[in-house]
């Protein structure tokens, strides 16, 4: 009998957002994958609200390159920010890695630059952690 493929699993990138989560009037930060999967979520978001945002951010991030596709007249596109404003705050997501977009909810009252600076840095700190990880053998032992 031939085992059953090997799903890969993905390593909780959590800790990449608590330098985001001491900024000022940070409410919220999540770690997506752009198939709408959660791969980390600060302590304060509840799973299934994390769950409603990955998918949500998946579409919002496709409808976004599209958009941009459209309006630019250019196939390769490539998104570097996306944000919404709403009464209640703002939400930031930017790529961060081969299918993965890093999304923060801040109130009113952040200071956007620190925070999109910050999201920047995290993203850079994610790479050099994934460059400088050891490959991994995911064959049976």
């Amino acid at each position: 009998m031939t085992p059953a493929p090997r799903r890969p699993v993905s390593e909780d990138m959590s800790w990449v957002l608590a330098p985001l989560m001491e900024l000022p009037h940070v409410a919220h930060a999540a770690v997506i994958s752009g198939d709408g999967f959660v791969e980390g979520r600060s302590e304060g978001l509840e799973r299934e609200a994390a769950e409603g945002v990955a998918a949500m951010m998946s579409a919002l991030q496709g409808a976004a390159r599209t958009t941009s596709r459209a309006f630019s007249g250019e196939e390769d596109v490539r998104l570097r920010q996306t944000v919404i404003e709403s009464d209640r705050g703002w939400v930031f997501a930017i790529p961060a890695g081969e299918n993965t977009c890093l999304t923060v909810f801040a109130t009113p009252e952040v200071n956007m630059r620190v925070v999109t600076h910050q999201m920047q840095v995290q993203v850079a700190t994610l790479g050099d952690k994934a460059m400088n990880s050891p490959t991994r053998d995911d064959a049976p032992a």
